[in-house]
């Protein structure tokens, strides 16, 4: 819808053809493209009023909003890297974002803000933000940038150690859409009319790429405070939704709700999802129930999100490629190394390492981390997975996630999967657990659907006629739900320091 493509986040919102075409959506608000337009400009003047310079770290604790938006695109045009931080993470944990990065200035929900404490940096509610950007309406304050400057600075989970900063450049958010573009494909495509719901929180890079692909096409996107499940289905069904981006469990959670069984989906014509494998069954539910098309994408924060997609055409009924995660985008690369960095043969498992044009710029002020990272151009992503004769991925696990018994290497993900299909269960997870005899043991933590039933028996027999003896847990767990961060991962480190006491 936009005549020209824009190569930078701070040319987004700008030259809409119909500048009263509505871009964001969230809760009772909502900005046209014009007001997005004039509001990134505010605040970005508000903020170079403040005093911050180029480069300087602008962080944003709070629910989703159509401000939190305007400030990535004022932040965007002042030249400065936004900072997106989890609100449900605790105090010490937001106090180490906050140092380790360095923010010059904090906008903060006032719900949040006291918990924080003393804080020696500007901080600025975020109710109050439109009256503190509309004093410098008027003053003149977009800086020149380029494709690859930093914009923003997303902090990874921390599921391993203390969470490391990755920054972004503008072009991590466009290399997909380009790509696909140059080489006509529609693997991941606008159409006119479309209306797009964020379901990753913006906090998440694929929250916020899909919510910058959407203002890249010109298109309405609609965003929640937070995830709900119930408010996800009324919101598609409310505004028209025609295109969804989420993670499976997000994906499992709508599809269990009461509204879902009716029409309420019936306009979507299609779904990206990712994050975290989806179970088969799950996908094969999804593909059945929705009847629209599929794009799966695998790909890290260091990445810029995406760099693998199962495109709509490998979601056909019982293919095996619905097991795959994808094969890369034209002009970027996939390959399967072992421990020294070279190159596996098709079918063997080894680290997945991708090379892409929207790969971070570093690990903030971590350049130990970077160089083991980023090497030579690809980025090593610590999972693991093999590669068919045609180039498709096909996911294991992380690679720090591997199960050993008694020699035998065992994937977490392929026990999960077959866990998932038990009518009974809703949710699952597998660690390894110290083993005196054979070094590892399975265990598995359970989360079974309200008013099911199932016994630790029961789920042993299920396995047996599904996995070898070896891979079969010597341990189920019942839990009421599996720990997950935003982007659906589970946090094995969790039920690991769990099951230690």
């Amino acid at each position: 819808m936009i005549g020209t493509r824009p190569a930078t986040l701070a040319e987004l919102a700008r030259h809409h053809p119909d500048p009263a075409a509505t871009a964001v959506i969230c809760g009772a608000r909502a900005l046209g493209y014009g007001e997005l337009d004039r509001t990134a400009d505010r605040i970005a003047a508000a903020l170079v009023a403040a005093g911050l310079e180029p480069g300087a770290r602008v962080a944003y604790l709070g629910l989703e909003s159509v401000d939190y938006y305007a400030t990535l695109l004022g932040c965007a045009r002042a030249g400065m890297v936004l900072v997106p931080i989890n609100f449900r993470l605790t105090a010490p944990e937001i106090a180490y974002i906050l140092g380790d990065s360095g923010t010059s200035l904090l906008l903060v929900d006032r719900a949040l803000r006291e918990a924080l404490g003393e804080l020696d940096i500007l901080v600025v509610s975020t109710e109050d933000l439109p009256d503190w950007y509309e004093i410098h309406a008027a003053t003149a304050s977009e800086r020149a940038v380029c494709p690859d400057d930093a914009v923003v600075q997303l902090y990874t989970s921390g599921t391993t150690g203390l969470p490391k900063g990755v920054v972004l450049a503008h072009r991590s958010f466009f290399a997909v859409r380009d790509a696909l573009a140059d080489a006509v494909l529609d693997w991941i495509d606008w159409q006119a009319g479309d209306v797009g719901l964020i379901g990753i929180p913006g906090f998440h890079v694929g929250g916020l790429w899909w919510a910058t692909q959407g203002f890249a096409a010109g298109v309405t996107m609609v965003a929640m405070p937070r995830f709900d499940s119930g408010a996800a289905v009324r919101l598609v069904a409310q505004f028209g939704v025609t295109t969804v981006c989420v993670v499976p469990s997000m994906l499992r959670l709508m599809l269990d709700e009461p509204a879902a069984e009716r029409d309420a989906l019936a306009g979507v014509r299609k779904v990206v999802y990712g994050g975290s494998p989806i179970p088969e069954a799950l996908l094969h539910t999804a593909i059945e129930r929705l009847g629209c098309e599929f794009a799966q994408i695998y790909g890290l924060t260091e990445t810029g999100n995406t760099a693998i997609c199962l495109p709509p055409d490998a979601h056909r009924p019982g293919s095996p490629l619905l097991r795959a995660a994808g094969r890369s985008y034209p002009g970027f690369g996939v390959e399967i190394v072992d421990a020294h960095g070279t190159p596996l043969p098709t079918g063997e498992v080894g680290e997945i390492r991708l090379r892409t044009p929207g790969r971070m710029l570093e690990y903030w002020r971590n350049p130990e981390a970077t160089a083991d990272t980023l090497r030579d151009g690809w980025i090593h992503t610590g999972d693991a997975g093999y590669l068919d004769a045609d180039g498709y991925l096909f996911l294991c696990d992380r690679i720090k996630d591997l199960i050993i018994v008694a020699g035998e290497n065992i994937y977490p993900a392929e026990i999960e999967n077959v866990l998932a299909a038990h009518p009974a269960v809703a949710d699952a997870a597998v660690i390894g657990r110290p083993d005196e005899r054979f070094g590892e043991r399975v265990h598995a933590v359970v989360a079974l659907r309200p008013e099911a039933t199932a016994t630790a028996r029961d789920l042993f027999e299920f396995c047996r006629d599904r996995l070898a003896a070896f891979k079969i847990p010597v341990r189920f767990e019942f839990a009421d739900r599996i720990p997950r961060n935003p982007s659906g991962k589970i946090l094995r480190r969790e039920l690991r320091d769990r099951t230690d006491h």
